[in-house]
């Protein structure tokens, strides 16, 4: 294989890999602050609890996601040497900043949150935690700041002597249209991801019937959550898909398997496509909704792949343009599929618990314990399908995949990191998943005695 399919294979691994962590470190952060705020301003000591409890899944996830993700910045360096010539100017701004402004702010105040308990006063102890959820979301904004420049490039100039493309308007970037739909879209879907980790823990320990009132505390606390962000994610997508439409009208025709122009068009439910000649064998579609969703107009017009590759192919020239269509056409209905489970679960779970009913239906508990994959497999179809979708570009029609590798590294190279890499990351999470496990398990401190109650009350 060549160096440059090795270093996307590399590129994709590593990346999914490291955001396993990154939803549950934003969103946990989110959710620790809005316990504590609660206990700070209840005093009910089931809420510190709570705070210590998830928190330390929190620290764990936290550390194994800063580990992960310095590999991904060696390799712009490394592998794509090319590209980071090419864009540096522009890509480096944001990622020093979120290194410079965000991580530090909330590694920062970490330190304070961790060390903080009954040495700091409740106020700034409650405002340490506060400021990690903020710099975890302004980590977040400023890395999808650099990415959805390679989505939709804004803000920048060719110049023809270096062939560099530089920034000349940093507030294009920062107004970027597709940053301001991938940004509620992740936090949405961290206060997803992190939701359901409270919902399957919880669940894990009321099958064994072990300390009932903090873990339907915690369950009602996490499906109340799930289904915010579940519906979050919905609506956020819906914006993301109608930005699509207008930047990168080839990945949502490829999402639907539309090979010809249509208007009114359908939505496709289930297709089996002839990829080589470009049309479907099968295509069971909603009529109109698909207008609906790219629009907001039942009768709008949505352009097909076969007139899209015509188009791009007079604009940039002879090649292929058509990103892998089976994979974004499948990646898209298992990312939503996943979503909408996380809906029904959350709504369910909730039934049973205004239904005084949830400790009855232990069939429910098992669900949830497995359920905890949906988020997960939704975020990494949802990463795939967003970046296989703007092939063959790396940044859309500047720079093309093939052109933006290193040249000096060699197969054999990226070979060896590749597998060491891999192996490595196995490492890591077998250790993640042991450590998160085994706290997991464990379960929360024991219960306070009433000296300790009355004390806490007064904090």
């Amino acid at each position: 294989m060549s160096s440059v399919l090795l270093s996307r294979w590399q590129f994709g691994i590593t990346t999914i890999y490291h955001f396993l962590f990154v939803p549950l470190t934003i969103g946990l952060a989110f959710l620790l602050a809005v316990m504590q705020t609660i206990y700070y301003r209840t005093g009910n000591p089931q809420y510190r609890r709570m705070t210590k409890f998830w928190g330390r899944l929190f620290l764990i996830n936290f550390a194994l996601g800063v580990v992960t993700g310095i590999v991904q910045e060696f390799q712009f360096g490394m592998n794509w040497s090319t590209y980071s010539r090419f864009v540096g100017d522009i890509f480096g701004a944001p990622l020093a900043i979120e290194g410079l402004l965000a991580f530090f702010l909330e590694s920062v105040f970490i330190g304070l949150w961790i060390f903080g308990w009954d040495r700091l006063s409740p106020k700034v102890h409650l405002f340490s935690i506060w400021m990690v959820a903020l710099g975890t979301s302004i980590s977040a904004f400023w890395i999808l700041a650099a990415g959805s420049f390679m989505q939709n490039p804004v803000g920048y100039t060719l110049n023809s002597v270096t062939g560099r493309a530089e920034l000349d308007n940093f507030g294009a970037v920062l107004t970027n249209v597709s940053l301001w739909a991938h940004f509620p879209h992740t936090l949405s879907a961290s206060l997803a991801t992190s939701a359901a980790l409270l919902v399957a823990v919880s669940a894990w320990h009321l099958l064994r019937n072990r300390d009932e009132d903090f873990f339907v505390t915690s369950a009602r606390f996490g499906m109340t959550f799930l289904l915010i962000g579940a519906l979050a994610v919905a609506f956020t997508g819906h914006s993301m898909g109608q930005v699509m439409t207008d930047v990168q009208p080839m990945k949502m025709a490829s999402a639907e398997a539309l090979w010809e122009t249509e208007q009114p068009a359908g939505f496709s439910l289930f297709a089996i496509g002839d990829i080589r000649n470009g049309r479907n064998h099968i295509n069971i579609q909603v009529p109109k909704l698909l207008s609906l969703f790219s629009a907001n107009n039942f009768s709008a017009e949505v352009k097909g792949i076969n007139p899209l590759q015509a188009e791009m192919e007079a604009k940039y020239g002879p090649g292929n343009y058509i990103p892998n269509v089976g994979l974004i056409y499948w990646t898209f209905r298992i990312m939503v599929g996943a979503g909408f489970a996380m809906i029904g679960l959350a709504l369910y779970g909730l039934y049973l618990i205004r239904k005084k009913k949830l400790m009855k239906f232990a069939w429910y508990h098992k669900v949830a314990l497995w359920a905890l994959a949906l988020p997960f497999i939704a975020n990494a179809t949802g990463w795939v399908m967003t970046e296989m979708g703007r092939q063959p570009f790396v940044v859309y029609g500047l720079l093309k995949t093939d052109d933006a590798a290193s040249v000096a590294v060699s197969s054999g190279e990226v070979l060896t990191t590749l597998i060491g890499f891999t192996l490595l990351y196995g490492v890591l999470a077998f250790v993640d998943f042991y450590l998160m496990a085994k706290y997991a398990k464990a379960g929360p401190d024991p219960d306070m005695d009433e000296a300790q109650i009355a004390a806490s009350m007064a904090y």
